[in-house]
């Protein structure tokens, strides 16, 4: 059986889906069996970020009506254990029932180690949708208070769902902001939430940009080895969290964050 995390959020544009995109490839590159998932049905951009939007033929919903076979609908991404099964682009999201949607996540868990359901953002139908259908969820956040928020009321809506684990993703962190005291701490979020960290990702331009340009996985910079870092926490059960603050620290930390500050 495969291990099924959503990754989900209280609000759009806090990065959930290059998150799920970037701990799928982290996976995967361990050698990890690994199928994403986009949950956002008719406003999916998974396969976008990872560049195979042009591949798909077929979708989850034409797996769900039974014009294709389940093996049509996955796509392999090039020299790696990572899939993808695109989400429905010409349904309304109301189309696709959670009851289906958990029998479709079913059928497919004997053929892979993990599946990351990318979730809808906010905590609508597509929420349950999504989260009905696994045993371990990801909110990712970022360190503004409305974000945390919002972050908050998904997690209160989880601890109802009876899952076997929760942790948090928190990104776009400022080290320099972090330190001068000018940002939410992620160990505060955490405390402030009632739940661990899985992970900090820095702010990080380099993957924002091959996010647009479908190519998630080649970033190299510090969002990359951060996101490593919380793929390697899922497999081990570990907590080695990136410190997007060490850079800054010191002499020569100070002479960063004012360069940065002026920039």
């Amino acid at each position: 059986m495969s291990n099924n995390i959503v990754i989900t959020s209280g609000k759009g544009g806090v990065g959930k889906t290059t998150v799920t995109a970037g701990l799928g490839t982290a996976l995967a590159r361990r050698g990890v069996n690994t199928l994403l998932i986009d949950g956002d049905v008719g406003l999916n951009n998974l396969d976008v970020a990872l560049g195979v939007e042009n591949r798909a033929a077929y979708d989850m919903a034409d797996v769900m009506a039974g014009k294709c076979r389940v093996a049509q609908a996955i796509l392999q991404l090039p020299g790696m254990p990572l899939y993808i099964m695109p989400s429905a682009h010409a349904v309304d999201s109301g189309q696709i029932k959670a009851a289906d949607f958990r029998a479709l996540i079913g059928r497919l868990g004997g053929s892979f180690d993990y599946i990351l359901i990318d979730c809808p953002a906010g905590i609508e139908g597509g929420f349950h949708r999504a989260v009905s259908a696994c045993e371990y969820a990801v909110v990712v956040t970022t360190p503004h208070i409305s974000a945390v928020r919002d972050a908050d009321k998904v997690l209160t809506l989880l601890s109802g769902y009876g899952l076997r684990g929760i942790s948090l993703m928190v990104n776009r962190v400022r080290g320099d902001l972090l330190v001068r005291g000018e940002t939410l701490a992620p160990a505060d979020i955490s405390r402030i939430l009632r739940y661990p960290l899985l992970g900090i990702v820095p702010e990080d331009d380099e993957i924002s940009v091959y996010a647009q340009l479908g190519r998630v996985g080649a970033a190299e910079g510090a969002a990359k080895t951060a996101i490593d870092m919380a793929a390697a926490n899922i497999l081990t059960g570990e907590q080695r969290i990136y410190d997007p603050a060490r850079k800054y620290r010191g002499v020569l930390g100070a002479i960063r964050a004012g360069l940065r500050r002026r920039a």
